[in-house]
């Protein structure tokens, strides 16, 4: 697959941002154009200084496709990464309206802040713990939306990894090591999905390592502060007419929004 230019680059861009601000993402992808993945995390790079130019701020980043099934599904070999935004993160019982997301979807995960920069360099098992400050339930919300040809992984990365928003619960201080705890996400007080018997930190930080070294080799120092989404166990599943949307954890806390 020939690499798009940088006229390409930054028209595809243009177009994709503007169809996310119209709240009807990824029309681009109706016109069945070819994109590779080395190009689409180039579009959602130019996207990113084209919303941090107008005044919006990236407050940290998502993991996705961690499983091999997922990454099989959108044609990776690798998991997804995509930025998260100030204007998009969200407090615990937030209310938030339908009508600003396409076939809103939801994932029940945990996201951590950090206490220091992580230097690539020193990036190990002890150094990532010791740069946790806080432990945090968290909503992912997703456009889940696709209109180009499978396997869809271009047109997941260029849109942002289809994030559309998170909900941060309140931050809990790290456990004991190979604490257990379950995860569960709710709707209209339904269980939707859950997980059991998730360690701590192993299942939780599993590939922090690789995110941090992938951001290195663009020159992306992960900063204090940031969220990071640690990824997914399982895939957005749709609301529909669902409202009140849950996510607990027993070692974690919990965290709710309502979507009007």
């Amino acid at each position: 697959m020939a690499e798009l230019t940088e006229n390409e680059l930054e028209s595809y861009a243009q177009k994709i941002l503007n169809d996310y601000d119209l709240k009807n993402p990824s029309i681009l992808f109706k016109n069945n154009i070819n994109i590779s993945v080395v190009d689409a995390y180039k579009i959602q790079s130019i996207v990113t200084n084209l919303r941090t130019k107008r005044g919006e701020k990236v407050v940290g980043y998502k993991i996705g496709s961690i499983s091999k099934q997922t990454q099989k599904k959108y044609g990776f070999s690798h998991p997804a990464w995509g930025r998260l935004w100030e204007s998009e993160l969200h407090t615990n019982g937030v209310e938030l309206d339908k009508k600003d997301y396409s076939n809103p979807a939801m994932e029940a995960e945990f996201g951590i802040i950090l206490n220091r920069d992580l230097e690539p360099n020193q990036i190990n098992y002890e150094y990532l713990l010791d740069s946790i400050d806080t432990i945090h339930p968290i909503i992912e919300i997703h456009n889940k939306v696709f209109y180009g040809k499978e396997p869809y992984g271009a047109e997941h990365i260029s849109n942002n990894a289809i994030n559309a928003g998170v909900v941060c619960g309140t931050g809990v201080n790290k456990p004991n090591i190979n604490e257990i705890t379950d995860l569960k996400l709710i709707y209209d007080k339904e269980k939707i999905d859950s997980w059991t018997k998730k360690k701590w930190p192993h299942d939780m930080l599993s590939e922090i390592e690789w995110f941090v070294l992938e951001q290195a080799k663009r020159n992306n120092i992960l900063k204090k502060g940031n969220l990071i989404l640690t990824g997914a166990y399982g895939p957005p599943i749709p609301i529909n007419d669902k409202k009140l949307i849950e996510v607990t954890s027993s070692l974690f806390g919990d965290v709710s929004a309502v979507f009007k």
